[in-house]
């Protein structure tokens, strides 16, 4: 699979306070409606990702359920968190 070059810059390096709008798959439509329920950094939408344990299937539902993620943005969203945190956890 390819990824983009959003996917590729934000699993370069640590988390730190990214916007949630730097997640592949997360565009400004997707990061406003995160933002409004609370989801305003990566590292918020990080914790929603451990806490339904790495689940792919639970985690692409929330985010359907939560910004009106697609499938490919719920995808890619999903493939970029899995592998920053092969990286760093």
């Amino acid at each position: 699979m390819t990824t983009s070059q959003k996917h590729q810059d934000f699993v370069a390096e640590p988390m730190g306070e990214k916007p949630v709008g730097s997640l592949a798959g997360i565009g400004e439509v997707q990061g406003k409606k995160l933002e409004e329920r609370g989801f305003d950094k990566a590292h918020v939408v990080l914790g929603q990702f451990l806490v339904l344990k790495k689940d792919e299937d639970l985690f692409r539902e929330w985010l359907k359920d939560t910004c009106g993620a697609n499938t490919k943005q719920s995808r890619d969203c999903f493939g970029c968190l899995r592998e920053w945190c092969d990286a760093f956890l």
